[in-house]
């Protein structure tokens, strides 16, 4: 993995986004974004995962698009991430785009070091990922949940389900007492990635 570090080096608000090279074209963008909705400083460390699929998994899965199966590498992906949190005096909150999303969220019930997280439109369509939720307890009290309105139209069978289970996370998440939004975006999954990840950052920092 490659790291990219943006904002004050010196904030104690720490945002930590897995991405690729789609989210990286964006991240000056969505760091304009966050700013002129907050006049926190923060820094974000933008963490250029290896292989999406598998890196960002939390479990393996066979692929839902394409060839490529899902090789469930985000324990490792984590265990690497908590490395650039070690400082006790700072806030840090976690986030992504899609299956970053995803993983986010899976790594806020693996440790309770994030005070937040940012999905924006996660790929909760995930085999079995409401199910983990169900059956494990999330160590973070703050999070943000989004979905585009035309992401559960397609033809995909798997991917049609997004809808109806982060419709499910939200409510599960609400009945544990965490605080938790749920926003729907105008669009498919493919529309204004960065502008969606930065209303998800900022939401849960000002929370």
């Amino acid at each position: 993995m490659i790291i990219y570090e943006f904002g004050d080096p010196k904030a104690d608000t720490v945002l930590i986004q897995p991405v690729d090279e789609y989210d990286l074209a964006g991240i000056e963008n969505e760091i304009a974004l966050i700013s002129g909705s907050s006049d926190k400083s923060f820094r974000l460390i933008a963490v250029k995962v290896d292989n999406w699929n598998n890196d960002l998994s939390p479990w393996k899965a066979p692929s839902a698009f394409g060839k490529e199966d899902f090789g469930g590498g985000a324990e490792k992906t984590l265990g690497e991430i908590l490395k650039l949190c070690s400082d006790e005096s700072k806030s840090y909150f976690i986030g992504g785009y899609s299956l970053a999303g995803l993983f986010a969220l899976w790594a806020t019930y693996r440790t309770d070091r994030f005070s937040g997280v940012a999905t924006a439109s996660p790929s909760m369509w995930f085999p079995d990922f409401t199910d983990y939720m169900k059956a494990h307890e999330i160590r973070t009290g703050t999070v943000y949940l989004s979905l585009g309105d035309k992401e559960e139209k397609t033809r995909n069978p798997v991917m049609a389900t997004v809808g109806d289970r982060i419709r499910e996370a939200s409510s599960l998440l609400s009945e544990h007492g965490v605080k938790c939004v749920l926003e729907w975006n105008k669009g498919n999954h493919f529309k204004d990635a960065d502008v969606r990840t930065a209303k998800a950052f900022s939401w849960v920092i000002r929370s």
